[in-house]
């Protein structure tokens, strides 16, 4: 059975969108056949790391919400970007031109239509993983990814309001019955006690802190330009990516 993945954060600049990448990544490595949908549409951002240029998109998201393309045409073999083989990896982008963004944000969407491009595009690909790439915060539109989630990875920071928002945000994933719930601290100063952070926000949340990365001097330098876990495979960063990938895996 397919697996759906949302990885998502109460606010913006946690590193989302990176994880997201490099976990379908990782686990698309693995042999799996696997998509990500940036459905982050007000401020999209994901296709820069897996190497897709504006100039490339013929079709997005967007244009599968307002009917004008079926959503297979809105999704891009994004594997030999990454140095994966081809049709192994798939990323469907949204529309980073101003005024497609104004005009989602103007009248918005059919949440529904996008649930049934979730489901056509796991058909129609074969796909084994689909990972969600969401919009920060909570609306209607975060709450059908997580509600629809296998796994919902929440990602959050060592940061007062990263923990007051992931405590909301959790709630919520539990009144929705998401089955199975991870988090990932990211961007930990090297002064801070891995252990005792991981302890800390595990008792705080009951749930289980799959991966604490660090605030990575290397991942900044890359600045979007490529999947760090396979520029970098041996990196401490990569290997930690790896671990949480395969926690995904096992759920």
């Amino acid at each position: 059975m397919p697996k759906v993945v949302s990885v998502h954060s109460y606010r913006g600049g946690t590193g989302k969108s990176n994880f997201t990448a490099n976990l379908a990544t990782t686990v698309a490595a693995k042999g799996h056949r696997v998509a990500v949908f940036d459905t982050d549409v007000p401020s999209p951002g994901i296709h820069n790391l897996f190497c897709l240029e504006p100039e490339q998109i013929s079709a997005t998201l967007n244009n599968y919400l307002w009917d004008e393309k079926p959503i297979t045409d809105a999704a891009y073999d994004v594997g030999g970007n990454v140095g994966l083989e081809a049709d192994q990896l798939y990323l469907v982008p949204s529309s980073v031109r101003a005024d497609d963004i104004a005009r989602i944000l103007k009248d918005g969407y059919d949440v529904k239509r996008m649930n049934d491009g979730f489901r056509g595009l796991v058909k129609a690909l074969n796909l084994d993983y689909l990972f969600i790439d969401t919009h920060p915060g909570l609306s209607k539109e975060t709450f059908l990814s997580i509600a629809i989630s296998h796994v919902l990875v929440l990602i959050l920071r060592p940061d007062k309001q990263d923990y007051q928002g992931t405590a909301v945000t959790v709630d919520v994933a539990r009144q929705l019955k998401v089955r199975n719930m991870l988090l990932a601290i990211n961007k930990a100063y090297s002064s801070l006690n891995r252990e005792a952070l991981q302890q800390k926000v595990e008792e705080t949340y009951s749930v289980p802190v799959a991966g604490v990365f660090p605030l990575s001097e290397d991942v900044v330098q890359l600045a979007s330009e490529g999947v760090f876990c396979t520029k970098f495979p041996d990196h401490p960063v990569s290997q930690e990516f790896r671990q949480v990938a395969q926690q995904i895996m096992e759920v």
